[in-house]
Protein backbone atom coordinates (compact mmCIF):
# COMPACT_ATOMS: atom_id res chain seq x y z
CA UNK A 1 0.00 0.00 0.00
CA UNK A 2 1.31 3.35 -0.78
CA UNK A 3 0.46 6.83 0.38
CA UNK A 4 -3.05 8.37 -0.96
CA UNK A 5 -2.78 11.96 -2.93
CA UNK A 6 -6.05 13.25 -4.98
CA UNK A 7 -4.92 14.20 -8.25
CA UNK A 8 -8.38 12.94 -9.36
CA UNK A 9 -10.33 13.46 -6.88
CA UNK A 10 -9.73 17.17 -6.02
CA UNK A 11 -13.13 18.36 -6.91
CA UNK A 12 -14.99 15.69 -5.50
CA UNK A 13 -13.44 15.52 -2.65
CA UNK A 14 -14.07 19.43 -2.12
CA UNK A 15 -17.62 19.32 -2.26
CA UNK A 16 -17.46 15.95 -0.21
CA UNK A 17 -15.48 17.48 2.75
CA UNK A 18 -16.38 21.50 2.84
CA UNK A 19 -20.04 21.50 0.85
CA UNK A 20 -21.84 21.11 4.06
CA UNK A 21 -22.42 20.90 7.59
CA UNK A 22 -19.09 18.35 8.27
CA UNK A 23 -16.51 20.46 6.59
CA UNK A 24 -18.04 23.90 8.17
CA UNK A 25 -17.97 21.81 11.76
CA UNK A 26 -14.27 20.94 10.73
CA UNK A 27 -13.04 23.82 10.08
CA UNK A 28 -14.98 25.78 13.49
CA UNK A 29 -13.25 22.98 15.85
CA UNK A 30 -10.01 23.39 14.46
CA UNK A 31 -10.00 27.36 14.08
CA UNK A 32 -11.22 27.83 17.94
CA UNK A 33 -8.75 25.58 19.15
CA UNK A 34 -5.73 27.29 17.39
CA UNK A 35 -7.42 30.44 18.51
CA UNK A 36 -7.31 29.83 21.72
CA UNK A 37 -3.67 28.40 22.00
CA UNK A 38 -1.44 30.10 19.53
CA UNK A 39 1.10 32.99 20.22
CA UNK A 40 -0.52 36.41 19.61
CA UNK A 41 2.16 37.51 17.12
CA UNK A 42 2.78 36.33 13.19
CA UNK A 43 3.85 33.02 13.25
CA UNK A 44 5.85 30.94 10.25
CA UNK A 45 3.34 28.15 9.62
CA UNK A 46 3.95 24.85 7.74
CA UNK A 47 0.71 23.45 6.55
CA UNK A 48 1.49 19.90 5.49
CA UNK A 49 -1.05 18.26 2.60
CA UNK A 50 -2.37 21.76 2.41
CA UNK A 51 -5.47 20.79 -0.04
CA UNK A 52 -7.49 23.30 -0.58
CA UNK A 53 -6.04 25.74 1.78
CA UNK A 54 -9.00 26.38 3.51
CA UNK A 55 -6.70 26.27 6.93
CA UNK A 56 -4.13 28.01 5.51
CA UNK A 57 -5.95 30.94 4.48
CA UNK A 58 -7.72 31.44 7.81
CA UNK A 59 -3.62 31.51 8.94
CA UNK A 60 -3.20 34.33 6.65
CA UNK A 61 -6.23 36.19 7.10
CA UNK A 62 -4.78 36.43 10.87
CA UNK A 63 -1.19 37.61 9.64
CA UNK A 64 0.73 34.21 9.54
CA UNK A 65 3.16 33.31 7.69
CA UNK A 66 2.26 30.57 5.69
CA UNK A 67 3.52 27.98 3.23
CA UNK A 68 1.53 25.11 2.03
CA UNK A 69 2.64 21.98 0.80
CA UNK A 70 0.64 19.66 -1.27
CA UNK A 71 1.69 16.71 -3.41
CA UNK A 72 -1.66 17.01 -5.46
CA UNK A 73 -1.27 19.49 -8.38
CA UNK A 74 -5.17 20.28 -8.51
CA UNK A 75 -5.45 20.42 -5.12
CA UNK A 76 -2.29 23.12 -4.58
CA UNK A 77 -4.10 25.30 -7.87
CA UNK A 78 -7.46 25.51 -6.06
CA UNK A 79 -5.41 26.71 -3.33
CA UNK A 80 -3.78 28.89 -5.05
CA UNK A 81 -7.22 30.05 -6.52
CA UNK A 82 -8.40 30.79 -2.91
CA UNK A 83 -5.74 32.88 -2.05
CA UNK A 84 -6.01 34.68 -5.49
CA UNK A 85 -9.30 35.82 -4.88
CA UNK A 86 -8.64 37.06 -0.86
CA UNK A 87 -5.56 38.63 -2.15
CA UNK A 88 -3.24 37.05 0.22
CA UNK A 89 -0.15 35.61 -0.33
CA UNK A 90 1.73 32.50 0.21
CA UNK A 91 4.34 29.97 -0.71
CA UNK A 92 3.18 27.23 -2.75
CA UNK A 93 5.45 24.00 -3.19
CA UNK A 94 3.96 20.91 -4.63
CA UNK A 95 5.71 18.03 -2.48
CA UNK A 96 5.44 14.90 -0.66
CA UNK A 97 6.14 15.17 2.89
CA UNK A 98 9.06 12.64 2.40
CA UNK A 99 10.89 15.50 0.88
CA UNK A 100 10.27 18.84 3.19
CA UNK A 101 12.64 18.47 5.67
CA UNK A 102 15.57 19.04 2.48
CA UNK A 103 13.38 21.40 0.38
CA UNK A 104 12.16 23.84 3.50
CA UNK A 105 13.91 26.13 5.63
CA UNK A 106 13.06 24.76 9.00
CA UNK A 107 12.22 25.36 12.06
CA UNK A 108 8.47 26.65 12.16
CA UNK A 109 6.31 28.19 14.67
CA UNK A 110 3.39 26.16 13.57
CA UNK A 111 3.08 22.91 11.50
CA UNK A 112 -0.25 22.13 10.13
CA UNK A 113 -1.37 18.53 9.78
CA UNK A 114 -4.58 17.62 9.38
CA UNK A 115 -6.31 14.43 8.06
CA UNK A 116 -2.96 13.39 6.73
CA UNK A 117 -1.73 10.40 8.62
CA UNK A 118 -4.61 8.42 7.69
CA UNK A 119 -3.84 8.14 3.94
CA UNK A 120 -0.67 6.71 4.10
CA UNK A 121 1.02 3.64 3.47
CA UNK A 122 2.79 4.12 7.19
CA UNK A 123 1.56 6.56 9.66
CA UNK A 124 4.15 6.73 11.88
CA UNK A 125 6.60 7.52 9.45
CA UNK A 126 5.79 11.55 9.11
CA UNK A 127 6.31 11.81 12.83
CA UNK A 128 10.16 12.57 12.86
CA UNK A 129 9.63 14.51 9.95
CA UNK A 130 7.34 16.70 12.07
CA UNK A 131 9.22 17.04 14.85
CA UNK A 132 12.34 17.68 12.70
CA UNK A 133 10.34 21.03 11.29
CA UNK A 134 8.86 21.83 14.26
CA UNK A 135 10.33 24.82 16.57
CA UNK A 136 11.49 23.69 19.78
CA UNK A 137 9.16 26.21 21.47
CA UNK A 138 6.53 25.99 18.33
CA UNK A 139 3.03 23.45 18.04
CA UNK A 140 2.26 20.69 16.07
CA UNK A 141 -1.49 20.96 14.92
CA UNK A 142 -2.51 17.06 14.58
CA UNK A 143 -5.70 16.17 13.06
CA UNK A 144 -6.55 12.39 12.64
CA UNK A 145 -9.36 10.12 11.59
CA UNK A 146 -10.20 7.88 14.37
CA UNK A 147 -10.48 4.85 14.73
CA UNK A 148 -12.86 4.54 18.11
CA UNK A 149 -15.28 6.60 16.06
CA UNK A 150 -15.50 4.75 13.24
CA UNK A 151 -15.55 1.44 15.29
CA UNK A 152 -18.28 2.75 17.27
CA UNK A 153 -20.47 3.76 14.07
CA UNK A 154 -19.95 0.40 12.76
CA UNK A 155 -21.11 -1.60 16.24
CA UNK A 156 -24.55 1.31 16.05
CA UNK A 157 -24.68 0.19 12.41
CA UNK A 158 -25.07 -3.42 13.01
CA UNK A 159 -21.88 -4.19 11.04
CA UNK A 160 -20.16 -6.62 13.31
CA UNK A 161 -18.56 -9.22 9.95
CA UNK A 162 -16.76 -5.69 9.22
CA UNK A 163 -15.81 -5.50 13.01
CA UNK A 164 -14.88 -8.76 13.45
CA UNK A 165 -12.52 -8.57 10.37
CA UNK A 166 -10.68 -5.34 11.40
CA UNK A 167 -11.80 -4.27 8.02
CA UNK A 168 -11.56 -0.25 8.26
CA UNK A 169 -10.17 0.88 4.96
CA UNK A 170 -11.17 2.34 2.11
CA UNK A 171 -10.22 0.77 -1.15
CA UNK A 172 -9.97 2.52 -4.27
CA UNK A 173 -11.58 5.54 -5.77
CA UNK A 174 -13.36 5.72 -1.80
CA UNK A 175 -12.71 8.37 0.36
CA UNK A 176 -12.28 7.02 3.71
CA UNK A 177 -9.25 7.35 4.51
CA UNK A 178 -6.82 4.55 3.96
CA UNK A 179 -5.71 3.91 8.19
CA UNK A 180 -7.75 5.29 10.72
CA UNK A 181 -5.64 6.03 13.36
CA UNK A 182 -6.00 4.17 17.36
CA UNK A 183 -5.43 7.43 19.72
CA UNK A 184 -3.93 5.28 22.27
CA UNK A 185 -1.09 4.10 19.31
CA UNK A 186 -0.69 7.55 18.75
CA UNK A 187 -0.14 8.57 21.64
CA UNK A 188 2.25 5.96 21.96
CA UNK A 189 4.66 6.96 19.34
CA UNK A 190 4.25 10.85 19.93
CA UNK A 191 4.94 10.34 23.86
CA UNK A 192 8.98 10.35 23.20
CA UNK A 193 9.15 13.87 21.48
CA UNK A 194 5.63 15.73 22.12
CA UNK A 195 3.85 16.56 24.57
CA UNK A 196 -0.01 16.31 23.80
CA UNK A 197 -1.60 19.72 25.70
CA UNK A 198 -4.65 19.89 24.54
CA UNK A 199 -7.16 17.51 22.94
CA UNK A 200 -10.57 18.02 21.15
CA UNK A 201 -13.17 15.47 19.40
CA UNK A 202 -14.42 17.17 15.81
CA UNK A 203 -17.99 16.01 14.91
CA UNK A 204 -18.40 14.39 18.45
CA UNK A 205 -22.57 14.24 17.88
CA UNK A 206 -23.25 15.17 14.01
CA UNK A 207 -22.23 12.00 12.44
CA UNK A 208 -24.14 9.62 14.63
CA UNK A 209 -27.64 11.94 14.23
CA UNK A 210 -30.11 10.01 12.24
CA UNK A 211 -30.45 12.10 8.54
CA UNK A 212 -33.73 13.74 9.09
CA UNK A 213 -32.62 15.03 12.34
CA UNK A 214 -29.36 16.31 10.15
CA UNK A 215 -31.26 17.41 7.91
CA UNK A 216 -33.90 19.27 10.31
CA UNK A 217 -30.94 21.00 12.39
CA UNK A 218 -29.57 24.72 11.93
CA UNK A 219 -26.17 24.71 10.88
CA UNK A 220 -25.00 27.59 13.15
CA UNK A 221 -26.60 25.42 15.92
CA UNK A 222 -24.64 22.18 14.83
CA UNK A 223 -21.97 24.38 15.32
CA UNK A 224 -22.40 25.57 18.69
CA UNK A 225 -22.96 22.59 20.10
CA UNK A 226 -20.10 21.00 18.64
CA UNK A 227 -17.86 23.49 19.71
CA UNK A 228 -19.31 23.10 23.16
CA UNK A 229 -19.36 19.19 23.25
CA UNK A 230 -15.80 19.34 21.65
CA UNK A 231 -13.80 18.18 24.91
CA UNK A 232 -16.63 16.68 26.87
CA UNK A 233 -14.73 13.75 28.70
CA UNK A 234 -17.73 11.58 27.80
CA UNK A 235 -17.96 12.49 24.16
CA UNK A 236 -14.78 13.86 22.98
CA UNK A 237 -12.91 10.51 21.70
CA UNK A 238 -16.13 9.98 19.65
CA UNK A 239 -15.19 12.64 17.36
CA UNK A 240 -14.66 11.51 13.80
CA UNK A 241 -11.34 12.95 14.00
CA UNK A 242 -9.65 13.93 16.54
CA UNK A 243 -7.60 17.23 17.05
CA UNK A 244 -4.65 16.92 19.33
CA UNK A 245 -2.49 20.13 20.02
CA UNK A 246 1.55 19.43 20.84
CA UNK A 247 4.85 21.20 21.72
CA UNK A 248 8.11 19.30 21.59
CA UNK A 249 9.45 18.28 24.69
Amino acid sequence: MSDRHFDALATRFAEKIYGGAKGAIRLAVLQADLAETLPQRPLRVLDIGAGLGHMALWLAERGHQVTLAEPAQPMLDGARQRFAEAGLAATFIQAPWQDLTERLEAPYDLVVCHAVLEWLAEPAAILPALRRLTADDGWLSLAFYNKDALVYRNLLKGHFRKLRKASFAGEGQSLTPQRPLDPRELAAQLHADWRVESTSGVRVFHDYMPAEFQAKADPADLIEMELAHRRHPAFAGLGRYLHWLCQPR
